[in-house]
């Protein structure tokens, strides 16, 4: 059977594969520490009261027919007010675009900016930003970010690739590493990105940002920065991505937005009426209602990240008992989001029946049957097969399961010779 070049050469998420052999041995009675998907357990981690109070109303009056293509205007109105009160920003509703989530609404900035053949650039390691140049016909720039540097690029890195470039993707707190920009790092590749557009002419197609801040309520002390608080000037040029997603552990309820200039979010609400990829009109009433309120958000976000935090210390301080047991492990202190960034250094050791670690995919599978521990290797996200790094997402685990799996993975890495 014949299919499209696009379907031919789609590449399904390596996440989804990790997670189906989590889920069959699962159904199997094995036992696993799923620390694969970004990802929320909803008894441990429950959505606000409130919001949900909010959804059953909403339902109970028959708000269930089609919302408007840009979103319902009371949460347009909400968003903009809590963009104004939260970071200071002024975006009125007609420059805000609600969708299920946040996935619709990158996929349709790619389709709004990137003609077939025109560079993207983004960092590696970044969540999904080579499936959206592949869907866009887009000719994609990888650059390769250091450890030494959080895993976040640096203007230098930047600095060789942006001639030419329509899609600069930046995401802070980064998926899949938990780490932030500094006000100066930031600062340095805007300042890159003003001078780069002030060189091209009229008829040229300006150098977008898109500025990914799903998780910028859910920081640990660092502070969050964004391109137009930095430089006002960067708002002509900026695509912001939020949603509730991860901060008000709203993963099912599928409320996103975007927002950035007029014109731009108009051409991504006309892509998107042909996508249909609406947010269910109950969630939009309920969060617009619940979003009204700085302190509601406020109040839930910062006992939700507290409790988050408490279980990232855990598994970062049990990653750090092991390097100091001389293990070969690291961890880099988490910043923001849900996840820990972990090192560890088994490739090219050997299984007891001689078989090779010979990339990080064979490491996690290994330990996967040998400890029950699941975790994303960088691999996931455009870095090379043989990085030692991993992504492990603490929000799908309680804390004595946490506790509970580091003596597996202590056990299992002492088999590899």
């Amino acid at each position: 059977m014949k299919v499209s070049k696009l379907a031919e050469n789609l590449v399904g998420s390596e996440i989804l594969k990790i997670g189906n052999q989590v889920n069959e041995l699962k159904s199997q009675g094995k036992k696993i520490a799923n620390l694969t998907i970004g990802d929320l357990n909803s008894s441990i981690y429950p959505i606000p009261t409130l919001l949900k109070e909010e959804i059953s109303k909403a339902y109970e009056n028959n708000l269930t027919n089609y919302p408007p293509s840009n979103g319902l205007l009371s949460l347009r109105k909400s968003i903009s007010d809590d963009i104004k009160n939260r970071w200071n920003l002024d975006y009125d509703e007609n420059q805000v675009l609600i969708a299920a989530g946040s996935r619709p609404l990158i996929y349709a900035f790619f389709k709004t900016i990137v003609d077939e053949g025109e560079k993207v650039v983004y960092p590696i390691p970044s969540w999904n930003n080579n499936h959206y140049a592949f869907l866009t016909s887009a000719n994609k720039v990888e650059v390769e970010t250091s450890p030494e540097n959080n895993f976040l690029p640096t203007a230098e890195d930047l600095k060789s690739h942006l001639k030419g470039t329509v899609l600069l993707a930046l995401c802070s707190p980064l998926n899949p590493t938990g780490t932030m920009y500094s006000k100066s790092q930031l600062s340095e590749i805007c300042e890159l990105v003003l001078a780069e557009n002030k060189s091209r002419g009229e008829n040229q197609k300006p150098l977008y940002v898109m500025y990914d801040q799903i998780y910028s309520n859910v920081t640990f002390g660092a502070e969050h920065f964004n391109p137009v608080s930095l430089f006002p000037e960067m708002a002509e040029f900026t695509v912001f991505i939020d949603g509730i997603s991860k901060c008000l552990a709203a993963t099912g309820v599928r409320v996103g937005w975007a927002f950035g200039p007029e014109l731009i979010i108009k051409k991504m609400t006309a892509l998107l009426t042909h996508v249909g990829a609406w947010a269910p009109k109950p969630e939009q009433q309920a969060v617009g209602n619940f979003y009204q309120h700085k302190e509601n958000v406020d109040t839930f976000v910062n006992d939700f990240k507290a409790k988050i935090e408490e279980s990232l210390k855990v598994l970062h301080d049990g990653i750090q008992d092991l390097k100091n047991e001389n293990f070969a492990v690291e961890s880099i202190v988490p910043m923001g989001a849900l996840y820990l960034t972990i090192k560890l250094d088994y490739i090219g050791k050997y299984l007891s029946d001689g078989s090779e670690i010979k990339t990080s995919s064979d490491l996690v599978f290994y330990l996967i049957k040998d400890a029950g521990i699941a975790l994303v290797p960088f691999s996931a996200f455009g870095s090379s097969p043989e990085m030692p790094w991993f992504r492990a997402s603490v929000g799908g685990l309680s804390l004595d399961e946490i506790k509970d799996m580091l003596p597996r993975l202590k056990s299992a890495l002492e088999k590899l010779k």
